[in-house]
């Protein structure tokens, strides 16, 4: 080979960085295009997801639906009307109509009186505490999952049978009160102005996952089924006649030149950081001189606790403890509510939801008997939802 060919084939030490460099970058671009992908992916979906149907929606087929009992009235000849739009609603309601909806939240007081107005027999499917008064019906009472008969006077109800329900209300002076045991009372119903207004908790009973359990259907079809014509209204936050003016933040009280020059200075920190960065070698790993063990915390804080013999305050910690781990087997967020994870542990154990609720959320033990039950009652939650997480699927 001559010296002009020795000098035109570069060297391995200069071929090297080169393809160190080529290497690195086209690991850069993979990661780039992956999340690209990703973006697209996520958005495709986003956008040709469905729109979710609510709790107790005529037109949702999801166990949360309410689709089984709009088509079992519409085979017994009942005309169900499903409305979106309050005022549609409205005009479609006569005094031989039957006006059906779930806690209309979304409504003023004022929207409410004018919605149900015309109407000579109203069933709200839910309600909160706020309904309760506005209606002046009554109140929430303690729950209870012990089957009841209907024990009233209300005609509809002699042939419905027994029902289990989740939820249970005190009724207030002058309404009759059905499926209960004599203090409080599943179904309300009013009649003291000569239009029947009558309220139930729907979700575990009319719901298309426990509609065919014990007297569901049949309580369904006699508080809907009592007219040839339902007007099924659904409440959402687009019909919503509340007016809400949005405060001033700190993004409206800056001035404009503001935020570029934040994000300028951001852009710049970042730039310092990316090349100073580089001069920094790579860590060193350094033993703490001191190392403190979870278990001896742990086990402090217990000892102040029997110390102070504070049953309630150790209940309180073992409940919260019970909330985390249940949350994490449910496959919930770490900040879910005690609500939805009492919803999720009743869903999955198949369970009333008032027993999950009361067992997370009741009253604190005073005692150490007290306190050693609750805890008890805890841990046989918490493997009755292990168990129905790991258990292995039936063969259809």
């Amino acid at each position: 080979m001559s010296a002009v060919d020795t000098a035109a084939v570069p060297s391995t030490a200069e071929r090297a960085p080169r393809g160190t460099r080529l290497r690195a970058l086209a690991g850069w671009a993979a990661v780039v295009v992956i999340v690209l992908i990703g973006v697209v992916v996520a958005l495709r979906v986003s956008v040709s997801m469905p729109a979710a149907r609510g709790a107790l929606d005529p037109e949702s087929v999801g166990d949360s639906g309410a689709m089984a009992l709009a088509e079992i009235l519409r085979d017994r000849g009942v005309d169900v009307e499903v409305h979106r739009s309050r005022l549609d609603a409205r005009a479609a309601v006569d005094e031989d109509t039957t006006l059906v909806m779930a806690n209309p939240y979304t409504l003023t007081d004022e929207g409410l009186e004018e919605l149900i107005g015309p109407a000579q027999r109203v069933v709200f499917l839910s309600a909160g505490s706020h309904l309760l008064s506005v209606l002046g019906i009554g109140a929430d009472g303690a729950g209870s999952s012990a089957p009841v008969d209907a024990g009233c006077p209300v005609p509809e109800f002699a042939e419905v049978g027994a029902i289990r329900p989740d939820r249970l209300f005190v009724a207030a002076d002058g309404v009759t009160g059905c499926f209960g045991d004599g203090e409080t009372d599943a179904v309300l119903v009013d009649d003291r102005d000569g239009v029947r207004r009558s309220v139930v908790d729907g979700d575990r009973l009319f719901s298309n996952a426990y509609l065919a359990e014990n007297g569901n259907a049949a309580l369904g079809l006699a508080l809907l089924g009592q007219t040839e014509r339902v007007v099924w209204y659904v409440p959402s936050l687009d019909d919503s006649d509340i007016e809400g003016s949005m405060p001033d933040s700190l993004g409206s009280l800056t001035p404009p030149w503001v935020t570029p020059a934040i994000l300028l200075l951001m852009m710049a920190g970042l730039a310092a950081a990316l090349w100073r960065g580089q001069r920094f070698g790579p860590l060193v790993a350094e033993t703490l001189p001191v190392t403190v063990r979870a278990s001896e915390t742990m086990h402090g804080r217990a000892r102040l606790t029997a110390r102070a013999a504070d049953a309630a305050h150790a209940a309180d910690a073992i409940r919260e403890g019970s909330r985390r781990r249940l949350a994490r087997r449910l496959g919930l967020a770490e900040t879910a509510s005690v609500d939805e994870i009492a919803d999720a542990a009743a869903d999955r154990l198949r369970v009333p939801r008032g027993s999950v609720q009361t067992l997370l959320t009741g009253l604190l033990p005073a005692d150490d008997a007290g306190l050693v039950e609750l805890s008890r009652r805890l841990g046989e939650l918490e493997d009755a939802v292990d168990d129905a997480t790991h258990a292995p699927r039936r063969p259809e």
